[in-house]
Formats: C-alpha cells, structure tokens, sequence
C-alpha cells in the first residue's frame, strides 16, 4: 500500500499538546488508521498522557483510560475483561505506552497479560528515555548516549525487548519505525485480525531527548535502520521474518551504513565528538551493533 492510499480516518485531532516533530504523535495516526475508531485506548504515563491535552478535552477521538506508570498492560486487561462480561468481542483494546513504561517500570504487567493470553494489542512506541519526566534513562538507552542521569554517557547496553516478548511465545510481535508508515500500518492492520496477544515495538526519534532539530525526525528513524541501530521485523508463532532493508542487511545484500553516521547527527552523543572524538566508545557501539546481527543471523538464517 502506497502511503497515498492509507485511511483518511484521524483519531488524533488538532490542538494536541505534542511537541514539533513529535515521533509519537506520526506512530499514533498510522496506527488509529490501522485500528480504526472502534477502538480503546489504555495509556500510562508517558509523553501521550500530555499529548492528549488538558482534562475535560481530548485530542483523542476514541474512549481513553489514563492509568498509573506500572500498569498499562493490567488496565488493558481489565477493560478487555469488561468487555467480555458485556458480550462485546469487536471492540480492539490497546494499551499504548512509552519504554520506560515497558521495558522497566511496566515489564511485570506486561509479562502477567501476555502469560495469561489477554486478548488485546500493546504497543511501546521507543524514544529510548523518559522523555516525558525529564529524559533520564531507561532500559531502551543505548550505550554512551547522555540523559539527566547518565551525564557522561551510559555505561550499559540497551535491553533487547524483542527477544523478551519472544521468549512468552505469542501469536505475534513486531518491531517498526515511524519512518517507515506503510509497514506500521501493515503490521498494526495484521496485529488487530490475530487472537490473542499481540505486541509492536515502534522506533520513535525524539527531538528534545535526542537533540536534533524538530525538522529530522523522520531522517533519524529512517538512518536507525539504514545503521542497524534498529531492526524491522515480525514474529509470528515462533517465526521471525525481517522486512524491508532489515531484511537486505540480514542476507547481506546491501551494507550497514557506519553506526557513527547516525550517532553524530544527535546532541546526546556530543561528548564523544567534542572536545575529541572517542574512538574506543564510538568502536565499542558499532562492534555491539555488529554482534546482535550476527546473532541475527545465527538465529533466524
């Protein structure tokens, strides 16, 4: 499907509060495309939980239940619960959350609906911080990048969700890109025709957090694939297929772009530019970005 072609349908409405260039706010209207407006909304804390602007208004137009840090995934299930007491099984239920809300803070939820089955879609749109408490660091954090909390750069490697949600062996995972809006689109589309539980994973540039300017957000997300920072798959009763470019590095029909020319179009990574570039960080991210394809390929050629 050409992105000409996508529904016309806008479930995020003017007057929101996201800031210019929002990655999460282009993730949300490819994806209420997909989903239509039949749909309910379950979000944490996070940077949409402002975008949706001041109570009593909304910037949503579908039902939205605002839920504590920890507990997207239980809220999302207990409206799908609801919603089967009521005899109503056509309604889709999404829980919508940032990283810091699934790789850390919400893991637990997460992990408790996919184990029990619960029938809905969660999707972590990945800005790689909390962005919206003041851009400390999160599990999704990759090495040597600067938040509030890591000053002179993380020291750890980011945690590799995918293979998380994986090991609970459900219907379906994903992971997408707010740059790539065709293939959101598809994947969210096949998310919602699939029984049980379902979860994607959106690679979401951030212009405050990441420091770049408002205008390359889709440039940013575009080089995280085009470097491998970010791969774009789908897993589908334990079968990983990897699509588009993601699909041409793994068979090594094309080359990775260096890791650096991605890093350095980022204030985040400054210090390993400036007052001179650290050649031993700036090796260490692109020998790590190196192994976790070749475990790629090990795994899934």
């Amino acid at each position: 499907m050409a992105i000409k072609n996508l529904p016309d349908t806008e479930c995020v409405l003017p007057g929101n509060a996201a800031c210019p260039g929002c990655p999460a706010t282009i993730a949300l209207r490819t994806t209420f495309k997909a989903l239509g407006k039949n749909t309910i909304m379950v979000v944490p804390a996070c940077c949409t939980s402002v975008i949706e602007s001041i109570h009593p208004n909304t910037s949503f137009d579908v039902p939205v239940m605002n839920i504590a840090f920890e507990a997207a995934a239980a809220g999302a299930s207990g409206v799908k619960a609801a919603l089967k007491q009521q005899g109503k099984d056509d309604v889709t239920v999404l829980a919508w959350a940032g990283d810091g809300g699934t790789y850390d803070i919400g893991i637990q939820a997460l992990s408790g609906a996919l184990e029990r089955q619960t029938d809905f879609i969660y999707i972590c749109y990945n800005n790689q911080i909390y962005s919206n408490t003041g851009i400390q660091r999160s599990g999704a954090t990759p090495y040597g990048a600067w938040t509030t909390t890591t000053v002179g750069g993380k020291t750890e490697f980011r945690k590799e969700m995918g293979e998380i949600i994986q090991a609970h062996h459900i219907p379906y995972a994903a992971q997408a890109c707010i740059s790539y809006p065709e293939d959101l689109y598809k994947k969210v589309k096949k998310a919602k025709s699939i029984k049980g539980p379902k979860y994607i994973e959106i690679m979401a540039p951030c212009p405050p957090g990441w420091r770049f300017g408002m205008e390359k957000t889709v440039e940013m997300g575009t080089l995280a694939v085009e470097t491998g920072a970010w791969a774009l798959y789908e897993y589908e009763n334990d079968v990983v297929t990897f699509n588009g470019k993601s699909k041409l590095l793994l068979e090594k029909r094309i080359e990775p772009k260096p890791i650096e020319d991605w890093i350095k179009l980022q204030g985040r990574f400054r210090h390993l530019f400036k007052p001179k570039k650290d050649v031993k960080r700036l090796k260490e991210i692109q020998e790590h970005t190196d192994m976790v394809w070749e475990r790629y390929r090990k795994l899934h050629l």
